[in-house]
């Protein structure tokens, strides 16, 4: 096939781009900012434009179909030219269906723990030798994003986000999974569900899809996706998951197998063992043996930027996570904080994202740093600008996370001062936060400053 990618630099649309092309297939692309490490591995398969931006010119007739991510806009140049040559459109999640509707298909949605999940699976499948194609939202250990294969099964990660600027509909839609896990609901992207209910909408189509051969794995100990799926009373399989029972001890997770074997765990976090709950069902019900499942999760350390080390010092440890909406924020804090229970903990969030810098989503950040000694909080103005937001006070957002002495910083060199300056001569955890890159600050730099 001769394939197209409009907005090739997105994280899976340029591990898609890759893949196609490690395939055989005569793929290019384009994008109006590719960032790493996007950038670095296009150009190492020779697939990085040789200039961004859009280029209409690039879109000819001899293309058998024409993948558009959702960072490109209803009046791109080369999608209208698409439009214009008649040629085949699809967004990554149809793409994704079409390559993989003869596989059996695991899908993973939830409002958090998604990428988590679906590398667990991913993981304990390929290191028992269980084949399996995947499609997720980081690197997990030496597994690359994506694998398309001939593998008979294929794990995805499920998104509620829009499938592209032309299809409204949410990612998870075109799935059509055979077995599906929902980790949670707690509202997020305000932009394109302005309310709770619209929201929560999104995971009412998911469950009403599925059919009386399909297994829906939820998560019983969230109340309102608990209620969702009682209301609905779905016609598919169900089974209610809990957090997998486990102890602490000197700091490592320790889980126990249905006869009583020990295991230890690189991860740690209550949400972390829920997660594990899930994908230990999902693969259960795919054929993979119980003792396969818990030898192999042993060795799980985690999705890229989930709960990631960055240094480990005899009196400092610091975590880098993806955490950005108020769920994912407390689910890690608490998380640091029972790892770490007489640490003085620094935490770092960055407010990048149109929910966590809107005034009308923001009270639902109240407590969500209530477990780290001091709380520090980032944004950059100049995003707020882009999204057209109205300024924050330091007042406003301290009555929003209901905490009086919460720090805030709107530039890079404001909050590497910060957080220098919060040094103590004890144990320290130095927990960073965010879903953007704190507008380029060295974090490592930082980090290894702090020491």
């Amino acid at each position: 096939m001769r394939i197209h990618f409009i907005a090739i630099g997105g994280s899976i649309m340029h591990s898609l781009a890759l893949v196609m092309a490690q395939r055989g297939h005569t793929v290019t692309g384009s994008d109006d900012e590719i960032y790493e490490p996007s950038r670095s591995r296009l150009a190492a398969q020779g697939l990085l434009p040789s200039e961004t931006g859009w280029h209409p010119e690039r879109i000819h007739s001899e293309l058998d179909i024409v993948v558009l991510g959702m960072h490109a806009r209803a009046d791109n140049p080369e999608l209208l030219r698409a439009q214009e040559l008649g040629l085949k459109v699809e967004s990554f999640p149809e793409f994704m269906y079409n390559i993989s509707q003869d596989k059996v298909r695991i899908v993973v949605a939830g409002s958090h723990g998604k990428t988590t999940t679906s590398g667990m699976i991913a993981h304990v499948l390929h290191y028992s030798g269980m084949q399996a194609d995947r499609m997720i939202g980081a690197k997990i250990g030496d597994l690359e994003p994506v694998a398309i294969t001939d593998a008979a099964m294929i794990v995805l990660e499920g998104d509620e986000y829009l499938s592209s600027p032309m299809d409204p509909r949410p990612k998870f839609l075109h799935y059509k999974p055979y077995i599906t896990i929902i980790t949670g609901i707690a509202w997020d992207h305000m932009n394109v569900f302005p309310t709770y209910p619209d929201y929560v909408r999104q995971f009412r189509m998911l469950i009403e899809s599925l059919g009386a051969d399909d297994t829906l794995i939820y998560c019983a100990e969230d109340q309102d996706l608990v209620d969702l799926v009682e209301e609905i009373s779905p016609v598919c399989i169900t089974i209610p998951y809990r957090t997998h029972d486990y102890i602490l001890e000197d700091g490592t997770v320790i889980i126990k197998d249905e006869e009583g074997t020990a295991f230890p765990l690189e991860i740690f976090g209550n949400h972390n063992l829920q997660n594990l709950k899930a994908a230990q069902l999902a693969t259960q019900i795919a054929g993979l043996p119980s003792k396969d499942f818990y030898n192999s999760i042993q060795s799980f350390t985690g999705a890229s930027k989930r709960l990631q080390t960055l240094h480990v010092e005899e009196r400092l440890t610091a975590y880098l996570d993806f955490a950005h909406a108020p769920s994912k924020v407390r689910a890690t804090v608490n998380a640091v904080r029972e790892k770490h229970p007489n640490a003085y903990i620094i935490a770092c969030l960055e407010l990048h994202t149109f929910s966590s810098l809107n005034p009308a989503f923001l009270p639902q950040y109240k407590g969500a740093l209530a477990e780290a000694d001091v709380k520090i909080l980032y944004y950059s103005p100049h995003t707020l600008s882009i999204k057209k937001l109205p300024d924050l006070s330091p007042g406003q957002l301290a009555s929003y996370f209901d905490e009086p002495m919460l720090m805030i910083a709107t530039t890079g060199a404001t909050l590497e001062k910060l957080v220098l300056a919060a040094r103590k001569n004890t144990e320290t955890v130095l927990l960073w936060m965010s879903s953007g890159r704190f507008d380029g600050l060295d974090i490592h730099d930082v980090s290894s400053k702090f020491i």
